[in-house]
């Protein structure tokens, strides 16, 4: 029988010395919650490769407890559905044939209410094991299955957005009152000196293995902007005939452009010169003092180049970053969106509203060696062809990121709530 539940919206979930028990229930209710407002519909439909069904997020996270730690740690557990394990496997080639990711948005069988049935068979059968004596066996993988469940918070609200983008009634998911429009801060340079510094985790609490081992780097002395690019000034850049300049992009950027008609961020309704946003919340005014997001990797190292600047290196920013607290603007159900940088002071704001596009390639640190095993596969195998962003965003979960955390994509990705932050030799 399950337990009784906390809070899902509550601000700290991984690390704050809760039982795991109680984590692995507000983690597991958080996902439901994020589920909620939809309909069977809604939870359905894939309107790109890229983007996999909410329900599909559901089951996906469901299979992981139940491949990686129920299936090795509880003695004649029985799956839900043998079947499962084919439609719901992600990637990890270690475990067997999977449905192909295009496809998924094609498996209208099982269910919303049947995958429910099938997140309560396994949530029942996690909890007897959290409680039991074999729980400290399992304790590491269990960890990197709560984190990977938050990191598919995060993908299912953007795998959403993109669903609602699609349909010509622009449904919002969640409702939100529209604010007033603001003024942005003048953009600042933070200055670091340079020299050697320690980049990647210390070993100390949760890390994902692409964040590890920690090693010194040289830097050359650097500015960093006081924050990010913000929409009034991504405007300038488009007035400036910034999707019309190939000078400023790279050459897989400017075919980007051309093949896929870029003439603005994703999700920015333009008519008659006038601009507007599709948000979670439906379709709202351009606030001009908000991050710009939603922009691929060619885009951010456009606009750089236009600006006179450059993207940060991820060591860069983790330099600026790791003398600053993990607070921001994180996933919040009244919000869901880049909040405007207004008034006179400025705290940075490095965490949350928007992950930042760093110009370092996605690469393993020196001395990497994968984890044995399926679980190897997590990360390790996807460090080539793809950029680091840092940060996190505003429907990133609330405790999920850290300094070292590294996020990865391909450089034409533009449904990541991702935005620029600038950054110039000094």
């Amino acid at each position: 029988m399950l337990r009784e539940r906390d809070s899902v919206w509550s601000r700290t979930l991984p690390d704050t010395g809760r039982s795991t028990a109680s984590r692995f229930l507000q983690v597991r209710d958080l996902t439901e919650a994020l589920a909620e407002p939809l309909s069977a519909e809604d939870q359905t439909v894939q309107s790109m490769p890229d983007v996999s069904p909410t329900k599909w997020h559901r089951a996906h996270t469901t299979w992981f407890f139940e491949e990686f730690v129920l299936g090795p740690h509880v003695a004649r557990y029985e799956p839900y559905n043998k079947r499962f394990r084919y439609l719901f496997n992600s990637y990890y080639e270690t475990v067997g044939a999977r449905h192909p990711r295009p496809q998924r948005g094609l498996v209208t069988r099982p269910g919303v209410y049947e995958i429910a049935e099938y997140r309560r068979h396994v949530d029942a059968a996690m909890l007897d094991l959290l409680e039991s004596p074999k729980a400290d066996a399992a304790a590491d993988i269990v960890e990197l299955g709560l984190h990977h469940e938050q990191q598919h918070d995060e993908l299912l609200l953007m795998d959403i957005k993109n669903v609602l983008f699609c349909n010509p009634l622009l449904p919002g998911y969640r409702g939100r009152s529209e604010s007033e429009s603001s003024v942005a801060q003048p953009l600042e340079w933070i200055i670091h000196p340079g020299g050697l510094v320690n980049v990647g985790h210390d070993g100390g609490g949760f890390a994902f293995d692409n964040e590890s081992p920690q090693h010194r780097q040289l830097l050359a002395p650097f500015a960093l902007g006081s924050r990010a690019v913000t929409c009034q000034e991504w405007l300038a850049f488009m007035a400036d005939g910034g999707y019309s300049r190939p000078e400023l992009w790279m050459s897989d950027g400017w075919a980007a452009v051309q093949d896929q008609s870029w003439n603005s961020p994703l999700y920015w309704i333009r008519e008659d010169q006038e601009c507007s946003l599709f948000t979670l919340s439906g379709t709202r005014r351009l606030d001009p003092a908000e991050p710009v997001c939603h922009v691929s990797w060619y885009e951010a190292d456009a606009y750089a180049r236009w600006a006179g600047a450059r993207l940060p290196l991820e060591a860069e920013w983790e330099a600026i970053a790791d003398q600053i607290p993990v607070t921001g603007n994180f996933l919040d159900p009244d919000v869901l969106h880049p909040q405007p940088y207004s008034g006179t002071t400025t705290d940075h704001r490095l965490f949350g509203d928007v992950w930042e596009w760093t110009a370092s390639p996605y690469r393993p640190y020196p001395g990497f060696v994968p984890a044995a095993g399926a679980v190897g596969e997590y990360n390790g195998k996807f460090m080539v062809n793809q950029f680091v962003l840092r940060g996190g965003s505003c429907v990133t979960p609330s405790g999920h990121t850290r300094a070292t955390y590294r996020n990865f994509f391909v450089p034409s990705a533009r449904w990541v709530f991702a935005g620029v932050r600038l950054a110039r030799d000094a």
